[in-house]
């Protein structure tokens, strides 16, 4: 797949549409049970899965964990300032971030910081370890701001697609 068709807009029909849903609520379902609600038959809802897969619009599918059922219950968003902001400097700690397992999420952003990452940890002695030997060995981390969630009140990984 080229450059320009990975970030091309895909055209979704409503069948799509309400499949992609389907499949965002229950990746489990069958193409039987998919097909039941789609009013379907199975062949066509099968071959929809497949161009969606092959065109990119399905990147994978996973299971979701419930994080606090296996002792990680720290949330914590990091702002990340570089000291330096040069081609090879961003790639060498965006490369770095990319190898920590307590950053499930690294976005680039626009504002007074670099990079806001989403860290999950055991509690605060784990995420202390984390920012102390780990973020901060991290050549050209300038500044490091922490925020902790208190309570989540809307996670999901759903898209809303316009049906």
């Amino acid at each position: 797949m080229s450059q320009s068709e990975k970030y091309s807009p895909i055209n979704l029909d409503a069948t799509d549409k309400k499949l992609l849903g389907l499949l965002q609520q229950n990746a489990k379902m069958t193409t039987k049970q998919l097909a039941h609600h789609l009013n379907l038959s199975t062949t066509p809802v099968f071959e929809r899965i497949k161009r969606l897969e092959r065109t990119g619009v399905i990147e994978k599918y996973v299971a979701i964990i419930n994080r606090e059922k296996i002792g990680k219950e720290l949330i914590a968003f990091c702002h990340v300032s570089l000291k330096q902001h040069s081609h090879e400097v961003i790639g060498q700690f965006e490369a770095a971030i990319a190898k920590l397992p307590e950053v499930i999420e690294c976005h680039h952003i626009a504002g007074m910081f670099d990079y806001t990452l989403k860290v999950i940890t055991k509690n605060m002695e784990t995420y202390h370890n984390f920012i102390y030997n780990k973020l901060a060995v991290v050549d050209h981390v300038g500044n490091v701001q922490s925020y902790f969630v208190m309570r989540e009140i809307k996670t999901g990984t759903a898209l809303h697609l316009d049906t």
